[in-house]
């Protein structure tokens, strides 16, 4: 789900620049982890979306990867894991904390892109947002059930306001088309995305599409985001979240890859309580989280902005926002 997120800023067909937002789980923080499901080479058709009333029989390959996550959900809660408390009593943290993951998360990146792919390696990066409002909008592949589509859209709703809330930015979800995509796709749908994916960003880069339609069983979600040239502006967001699923990794997965989508793209071990650490202590956007978010679109600060000029602005919206603490 978060072991691994891409943040890099490149130059996607001379039409749009990847802003790299890939999270996925790269391992197991428990033990050795189930083991995961083999797929085949040739995936099937999958539609833009499917309507409400359209439903047709999971692939053979989609049943194994339920299986499969189903598995990887039940020991991660096992350990206490995928926790669900969003102010957590024992995970207290200082304004001066709160600084320094806003500056890991919000203005490094974890991965490069090179060589037509992805390389992990930490690099500072640019302050990264959204400008215009943010439309949120989801698509369903034709094999996720009805129930699921309706608990989805429901919970992508909700959240939608809880973003809008805690960044102070424009945030609609709508049935419409919008410039922040998410995609519940099962795995042989997914593997088949690219016609959509090439629909929804044109000009999206070849790397960008292989990164999402051949998406190892271990990374359970992804997203990313899109500019224009080499803006730091955000113009459109695209995540996809695995259909198979059990209900609270799926809900984990919108929460930070929705998240990530308004531009805290990058990871760090040293948050907490966070979704935005690989740990998967915490399922759910935390009050810590919510912070980050508000300092993001603090208008203190721009996008664009470097660590060294982020930092002092930071710091003193930190210390605003708990209080004097330090």
């Amino acid at each position: 789900m978060r072991a691994g997120v891409f943040a890099a800023l490149m130059r996607a067909a001379s039409v749009v620049a990847l802003a790299g937002l890939l999270a996925g789980c790269e391992g197991m923080p428990f033990g050795a982890p189930p083991t995961a499901p083999k797929t085949s080479p040739l995936p099937t058709p999958a539609p833009g979306g499917a309507r409400d009333g359209e439903v047709v029989p999971p692939s053979a390959e989609s049943a194994a990867m339920r299986e499969y996550l189903t598995r990887v959900g039940r020991a991660l809660e096992s350990q206490g894991l995928l926790r669900q408390d969003v102010a957590p009593r024992d995970a207290p943290f200082t304004a001066r904390q709160l600084a320094e993951d806003f500056i890991r998360i919000a203005l490094y990146d974890e991965y490069s892109a090179r060589g037509g792919g992805f390389v992990a390696e930490q690099q500072a990066s640019r302050l990264r947002r959204w400008v215009k409002p943010v439309r949120m909008s989801v698509e369903f592949g034709p094999s996720i059930p009805l129930a699921q589509r309706r608990a989805d859209r429901s919970a992508i709703s909700a959240y939608a306001g809880q973003l809008r809330r805690a960044s102070g930015h424009p945030v609609s979800f709508g049935s419409g088309p919008g410039n922040f995509t998410v995609l519940v796709l099962n795995e042989d749908e997914r593997r088949a995305a690219a016609p959509r994916l090439r629909q929804l960003v044109p000009g999206i880069d070849d790397a960008s599409v292989s990164a999402i339609t051949g998406l190892a069983p271990t990374t359970f979600c992804v997203a990313f985001a899109f500019s224009s040239g080499n803006s730091p502006e955000y113009d459109r967001v695209v995540a996809v979240i695995r259909g198979e699923h059990p209900d609270r990794m799926r809900i984990s997965c919108i929460h930070e890859e929705l998240a990530q989508g308004m531009g805290l793209a990058n990871d760090s071990p040293r948050a907490r309580p966070s979704i935005f650490n690989d740990d998967e202590e915490f399922a759910l956007l935390t009050r810590h989280d919510e912070l980050l978010l508000r300092m993001l679109y603090d208008p203190r600060l721009t996008p664009g902005m470097t660590e060294a000029e982020a930092r002092p602005i930071v710091q003193t919206i930190a210390a605003e926002l708990m209080g004097g603490e330090s």
